[in-house]
């Protein structure tokens, strides 16, 4: 008799599919998934760490980095805590700018998930469309903080500047002719509201079309219904959040349920799925999308309406305008101690959670009454996700990994922390 027996093959890091630095040790018996080991440490950078041994105020830029596809989301979590613990509030102004970034956010994120989760599965021309909403977006970040992706907006006190009155144009260069640079400038007449109120004019009908591509496709549902079913109480038990959890049939979200901001003044929906498939996962996102979208529409309507500042006027916490310490002696003095030292947050343990892209995404902070923290702890949502890959991928076969690891929306940075 042939002794037949599983035998174990390495999925990833070098696969297409495993987003990055994800190695997966699986058992197969054939075709079919016996048991799976996902193994991580090949991007650790050791953030937690670092953000120990710098001032408070430096490691805003760090958080970026943490989900690289969510930065101002990470970065809203540590800015909360850091306030919690310093027991301030920024102005209401920079709270809704910080709303209408976080949902811009969340759908950056979704639209990069979407494009390389279809890819993976097998779909070209839906990353095509994500990446062209994704590029107006991403001049929405350039627009306020000058970086494409890492941006380093939020502060603890506000964000790092008002919204700007005008767009950056695009300019008659050796690859653009005049016509085609007029037609990109169209929107960029205004200022960066009206550049985001015409993308949300426009958005609704795009998802659209992403669903058109997608929703009833025959390939796209055999390769997402029934696939990776985790139940009600499953979902709960395994720690996840976010969209994972509310495809499993679980109304919890943040924004609704502890409120932060200004989320508790704005009307939205919490989408919720039924069946907790990848494909259910999938369907709770597109709905998301719009949700986000009516949330920044009304963050705009009240931002056009109510001038203000959008940051604390503490020269403790939040630099001196650059004339003011070019011309007094007390401002500059009050510049120079902040970028060097910092500033002292009184002893104390504080957990802040935002509801990012992938899920809830907590810092748990221990002040010592020092310039810098002395613990960092980081609740990063992929981290739990990622724990049930086994429990997911059991019983499927190999290409169902590809579509399991996709609809988890694992990005490695928050989980190689």
């Amino acid at each position: 008799m042939t002794e037949i027996r599983n035998y174990t093959m390495n999925f990833g890091p070098q696969h297409p599919a495993a987003h990055g630095v994800l190695r997966v040790v699986m058992e197969l018996d054939g075709e079919v998934i016996q048991r799976v080991d996902p193994h991580i440490g090949l991007l650790h950078r050791g953030t937690e760490k670092l953000a120990e041994t710098k001032p408070f105020n430096q490691s805003i830029g760090y958080m970026d980095r943490l989900d690289y596809v969510s930065m101002m989301c990470s970065e809203h979590g540590y800015v909360r805590a850091i306030e919690k613990l310093l027991g301030v509030t920024a102005p209401i102004r920079a709270q809704y700018i910080r709303v209408m970034f976080d949902e811009i956010t969340r759908i950056l994120s979704h639209l990069l998930w979407l494009g390389a989760h279809a890819l993976d599965v097998g779909a070209m021309t839906v990353f095509l469309y994500c990446f062209r909403e994704r590029e107006d977006l991403i001049d929405c970040y350039e627009a306020v903080s000058g970086a494409r992706m890492h941006a380093t907006y939020y502060r603890p006190g506000g964000v790092y500047r008002d919204l700007p009155d005008s767009m950056p144009q695009y300019e008659t260069a050796k690859g653009h002719k005049e016509k085609n640079a007029a037609r990109l400038n169209e929107q960029r007449q205004g200022s960066l509201l009206d550049f985001i109120a015409a993308f949300t004019e426009r958005f609704d009908a795009c998802v659209d079309d992403y669903e058109t591509l997608l929703t009833d496709n025959r390939i796209w549902k055999q390769r997402t219904v029934d696939i990776g079913v985790v139940n009600k109480e499953r979902a709960l038990q395994l720690g996840f959040s976010g969209p994972m959890l509310r495809g499993s049939g679980v109304e919890w979200d943040l924004r609704k349920k502890q409120p932060y901001a200004v989320y508790d003044k704005i009307d939205f929906d919490i989408p919720v799925g039924v069946n907790g498939d990848s494909y259910d996962r999938y369907l709770v996102r597109i709905e998301e999308f719009r949700q986000s979208n009516r949330i920044i529409r009304q963050c705009i309507d009240w931002l056009r309406n109510n001038p203000g500042p959008v940051m604390l006027d503490n020269n403790k916490l939040t630099a001196p305008r650059r004339e003011t310490m070019k011309r007094d002696m007390e401002s500059l003095i009050h510049h120079f101690k902040l970028f060097t030292e910092g500033y002292c947050v009184p002893e104390g343990e504080v957990y802040a959670a935002i509801e990012a892209p992938k899920g809830e995404f907590g810092i748990y902070m221990i002040s010592d009454g020092a310039n810098k923290p002395y613990r960092v702890k980081i609740r990063a949502p992929g981290f739990a996700h990622l724990g049930a890959l086994d429990e997911m991928s059991k019983g499927h076969m190999i290409a169902d990994m590809v579509a399991i690891i996709g609809t988890q929306d694992i990005v490695f940075g928050e989980i190689d922390r």
